[in-house]
């Protein structure tokens, strides 16, 4: 549960800063999202009507899905501060749960939704930045030809900067953010002045009723409505980053009030002239102030942009701690904020998918179509996780959660219906992307047991090792080595292997595992546990979070606190390489076999992954039959 309050002048600085990166999804919606209504493929007429039941609509999907499901209730979902689809992950672990394949479903579920969140992260910058440019069109339409270039120049100068790190533009994300929320209002204002009586779409009676008569051509409008409330997953997501007070003060205070303006004013603009449905949100600006607009518009959908490939950094990190992701680069580009990443794969693979993205679509309306279908899996999944930590982490009562789960559920299936239509215009793209993702994090995560299981039958137990040395010494060569192991009771297969190809041992030798756990952090004092085997043997345990990365250097420092005194540069570390054979008899089919061999193959080593000085390193190989 949340605990963190602030409160003055850090929780003006705080909900400032998640202007900036919470709400910059959610805040550029504002470009495309009442166009899609009534200019996209799934349109219809800018009726008086029609209009009302839009702007109804959009009213209530905000108050539902943003201002009830995620800021009311997702929120309180923390894990020790943590929010996202990972923390959901980690709090699903069965305490009255006695069925695994209940648990197993629910880890399927939960990876599957983060797999969804790759697919966003393509179409969020491609659509964003898209329809900011696709603004010059509507100042000038002899600049159309440009559009595309213009888009693909800005989205590479974005990829590319992401190995210099954020840290120093970051500051000023959440500034130019307000200016940006306040020119949504000061338009929306514009707009409104025109036909006040727009408001009465309030009522969610204009609503239900657009609903009922409009038959199917309404029920598909709802997936361009939705486009007003994607970006709510990362309310959740940079639950860590801020809290939820700032969060909510954030969205009630400036955000939730801004967008509804602007909304309303694009909808009292459309009911006064239907033909400004092509490019309503730069219809309400004066014919002076587009270029200015247009560049205002490209600067907050970079910020937008930005926040969710930081996000996909951030997913990634934590699901290689998970265990369901190979070893990847990662980069820290900031030596104050542990949060300041850059996975340099995931980066070319964003960049690359984004700019196929705009080329293959051409338009922002296009990309409209693919957009949704992601986010809404995700939120029917969120609501699923919650009912399961609510009902058995905080024994909330079944009368109250059932009716509110149900609520939710049937407002994200509604949702999900209105968007899985678009499979053959464009939905399909970010599916194929989540099974792809899904098929390789649970092929290493299967993968992965099965080595162990190998390893584990060929292993022998430590504290057999160690008496059999005691009985029969080999011969003891001055010096330390420490051995890396996966699992702490188990004599390391780089242990055996020196000991039969080199015949001796150190005087010293330190058994050294590091345990990753299903919690952001681990506090210092509690992070390494040292134990004096006897007979020269130790054994270091070093527990790591899931946003957390682990440093061998900083553990051997912090032995010397539990009595195990390190000189680093007289260690040797001896690391095991294993070669994995696809031998048909790990119970996965034998291309998943070969997947995770080829995962692991190009795995980022040992030797890095752990920051281990890598000229103090010996591996040895072995062969392993999966």
């Amino acid at each position: 549960m949340e605990d963190r309050k602030p409160r003055g002048r850090r929780l003006a600085i705080l909900s400032l800063a998640a202007l900036g990166v919470v709400y910059g999804d959610i805040g550029t919606s504002p470009l495309y999202a009442v166009r899609e209504c009534f200019h996209g493929e799934y349109s219809v007429r800018a009726t008086h009507d029609h209009v009302l039941g839009v702007l109804s609509l959009m009213f209530w999907s905000l108050m539902l899905i943003v201002s009830t499901k995620y800021l009311t209730f997702v929120l309180r979902a923390d894990n020790r501060g943590q929010g996202g689809i990972v923390a959901l992950l980690a709090l699903i672990t069965p305490t009255k749960r006695k069925k695994e394949w209940h648990r197993g479903l629910l880890l399927m579920l939960g990876l599957f939704g983060a797999s969804l969140l790759y697919g966003d992260g393509m179409i969020t910058p491609a659509i964003s930045v898209l329809s900011a440019v696709e603004g010059l069109d509507a100042a000038a339409p002899g600049l159309d030809p440009y559009v595309i270039p213009i888009t693909i120049v800005i989205l590479v100068g974005l990829f590319l900067f992401q190995s210099h790190g954020t840290g120093k533009v970051g500051v000023v994300f959440g500034p130019v953010m307000i200016v940006w929320f306040l020119i949504l209002a000061a338009l929306g204002v514009r707009g409104v002045a025109r036909d006040p009586a727009v408001f009465a779409a309030l009522s969610p009676h204009h609503g239900a009723r657009f609903l009922l008569h409009g038959g199917w051509r309404a029920f598909h409008v709802l997936g361009s409505v939705f486009l007003v409330v994607t970006g709510a997953e990362a309310l959740y997501a940079d639950l860590g980053h801020f809290g939820a007070r700032p969060i909510r003060v954030a969205w009630f205070a400036l955000a939730f009030p801004c967008l509804l303006l602007n909304y309303f004013g694009q909808g009292a603009l459309v009911l006064n002239d239907p033909k400004a449905s092509e490019h309503p949100f730069y219809s309400l600006a004066p014919t002076w102030a587009i270029y200015p607009l247009v560049g205002l518009a490209t600067v907050a959908t970079i910020i937008a942009s930005q926040a969710v490939i930081s996000g996909a950094f951030s997913l990634t990190r934590q699901l290689i701690q998970l265990g369901y992701c190979p070893r990847l680069e990662i980069d820290h580009t900031s030596e104050e904020e542990i949060g300041q990443i850059y996975v340099p794969r995931v980066n070319w693979a964003l960049m690359a998918a984004t700019i196929a993205l705009v080329i293959g679509f051409g338009s922002s309306s296009k990309l409209a179509a693919a957009y949704g279908v992601a986010v809404t899996t995700t939120m029917v999944i969120a609501t699923v996780l919650f009912y399961v930590v609510a009902r058995e982490k905080w024994n909330w009562r079944r009368r109250y959660l059932v009716p509110l789960a149900a609520v939710f559920l049937a407002v994200d299936l509604t949702f999900f219906g209105a968007n899985i239509g678009k499979i053959t215009h464009g939905a399909w793209f970010p599916l194929v992307i989540a099974l792809a993702i899904y098929g390789i994090l649970s092929t290493w995560k299967r993968g992965r047991a099965v080595q162990a299981a190998r390893m584990r039958e060929r292993a022998q137990p430590l504290a057999e090792f160690i008496a059999g040395v005691a009985k029969k010494p080999p011969l003891r060569v001055p010096g330390r080595a420490v051995f890396m192991s996966s699992t702490g009771g188990l004599v390391p297969a780089a242990l055996l292997h020196n000991l039969k190809h080199n015949k001796v041992l150190h005087e010293e030798v330190v058994i050294l595992t590091v345990l990753n756990e299903e919690i952001p952090g681990i506090p210092d004092r509690e992070r390494v546990e040292v134990e004096d085997l006897g007979h020269g043997f130790w054994r270091i345990r070093a527990r790591y979070g899931f946003m957390e990365d682990p440093d061998v250097p900083r553990v051997l420092q912090a032995a010397k606190a539990k009595g195990l005194e390190f000189t680093l540069r007289e260690t040797s570390f001896f690391l095991g390489r294993q070669s994995l054979l696809a031998a048909g008899k790990s119970g996965m089919w034998r291309w998943r076999e070969r997947l995770f061999a080829l995962l692991s193959h190009n795995a980022q080593g040992a030797t890095a992954f752990f920051r281990v000085p890598p000229n103090q390193v010996v591996e040895l190989g072995e062969q392993v039959s999966l």
